[in-house]
């Protein structure tokens, strides 16, 4: 199944523009699993966290065309975070490499947001 992956930094723009693609084309979107993971949580996570982000957006990806994230997002927040990545993430980054996959980069051109779970308004 072909993908549209629209990524980037923390208030790019990414959910807007793939509610947007998703409207036009009337095709199925996930929205990002970690925001929902993250409020069920309720408290600071950890690099474990971030297995089971990981794996929830995994299962969201098998059903959406179009994807507000994907798993080499995790990837590189668990290196800028933690330092590292778990092996899972890596391995399931790899098999992705045989779909297809378009990739929308957003540029954080556009003002920060507060949001409770943005973490980086000077860095993006």
């Amino acid at each position: 199944m072909d993908k549209i992956i629209v990524t980037g930094p923390e208030s790019s723009g990414k959910t807007t523009l793939c509610n947007n693609i998703a409207s036009h084309f009337k095709l199925s979107h996930s929205k990002e699993y970690a925001r929902k993971y993250l409020k069920k949580i309720g408290k600071e996570y950890i690099q474990e966290d971030l297995l089971k982000i990981a794996k929830g957006q995994l299962n969201l990806e098998k059903v959406n065309k179009i994807l507000d994230t994907d798993l080499i997002t995790i990837k590189i927040w668990s290196e800028y975070k933690f330092g590292n990545c778990d092996n899972w993430i890596l391995d399931k980054i790899e098999e992705q490499k045989n779909e297809i996959r378009f990739y929308l980069l957003c540029k954080p051109d556009i003002p920060w947001e507060s949001d409770p779970l943005r973490e980086n308004p000077n860095d993006r």
